[in-house]
């Protein structure tokens, strides 16, 4: 069998069009700057070896290089969107090898980050909440401040305590948390975010499917936890015990921060937590209150509601 490219060669001398389209392809890939400019870096490279990865040279000279012929990573034109051609020389041969560019590898790092954010039944304007999109009202001043040292610090270490934010409905207290989730997310500090009315039903589902264990410990072990609406869900003794109670109790022994919201002030919470229908046990919402302490400070927003 002949060689293949002694074949291709004895076909493009008849073929005369084909010729004139070899040659016209050469000219244009030759006088490319780029390809010029990589050539002169490596004047060993012979006119055989040039003529032999033509095609190499050619991919090279229509493909986008480092996004610049693109305005997003979706919108790519190169054969393997994402990746940048790049040329090289090793042992006197030229080589055609991709590398990620920058749009897929920021669009790598948003989805890696977005991981870092887990939600249990929260509103999608939460989940976009930006610290920068926040006001300055004067009445939420100090929950503001208290963020921004949260986060802060987190650029050395992750606190032990995260936020108690207690006050009516409407002051913005959950929009709080997701802005921080967010701003935690960009600093690679993973954190769940969730509503409590729904996480009291999504562990009692999960008895049913025996993945209750598993649910309960990403949230114990996740790096900042968030509980939003404190006191909105009506606890059974089980869930407030065995739940609520070793969640908070391996977050406090091992120093990793809670974040909650509630309507209730922590003595009015405590109350709430107390009352069963086995009656009154202060006892053991008293053991909820101290814990929650731990790995929280209380601090109060009243402002106007901003739902109205």
């Amino acid at each position: 069998m002949k060689p293949v490219q002694s074949t291709l060669q004895k076909w493009m001398r008849e073929n005369e069009n084909f010729q004139e389209h070899y040659a016209k392809i050469r000219r244009e890939v030759l006088n490319d700057s780029e390809i010029k400019a990589f050539l002169a870096k490596h004047p060993a490279l012979t006119k055989k070896e040039i003529d032999k990865n033509l095609i190499k040279l050619y991919e090279y000279m229509t493909q986008s290089k480092q996004c610049a012929k693109c305005t997003s990573f979706e919108t790519c034109p190169n054969m393997l969107p994402g990746y940048s051609p790049v040329l090289h020389v090793e042992g006197g041969e030229i080589h055609l090898s991709y590398e990620k560019c920058y749009e897929r590898i920021n669009y790598e790092k948003q989805r890696e980050q977005q991981k870092l954010v887990q939600s249990l039944y929260m509103p999608k304007q939460i989940l976009e909440a930006k610290i920068d999109y926040i006001d300055s009202d004067p009445k939420r001043s100090q929950a503001v401040r208290e963020i921004l040292k949260f986060v802060g610090d987190c650029e050395q270490e992750i606190p032990t305590k995260g936020l108690y934010l207690y006050g009516p409905f409407g002051v913005g207290k959950t929009y709080f948390l997701g802005a921080l989730a967010n701003k935690l997310k960009e600093m690679y500090i993973s954190s769940a975010l969730i509503y409590m009315p729904e996480f009291v039903r999504e562990m009692k589902a999960s008895m049913k499917d025996d993945s209750l264990n598993k649910k309960l410990d990403y949230f114990k072990k996740t790096d900042v936890l968030m509980l939003d609406d404190i006191g909105a869900e009506m606890l059974s003794p089980w869930f407030r015990d065995e739940i609520l109670g070793s969640l908070l109790q391996y977050r406090m022994m091992e120093g990793l921060p809670v974040f909650f919201t509630s309507n209730y002030s922590l003595q009015e919470l405590e109350t709430h937590l107390a009352s069963t229908r086995n009656g009154v046990e202060e006892v053991k919402a008293g053991r909820i209150i101290e814990r929650m302490k731990q790995v929280s400070q209380p601090v109060a927003i009243f402002a106007e509601n901003r739902r109205t």
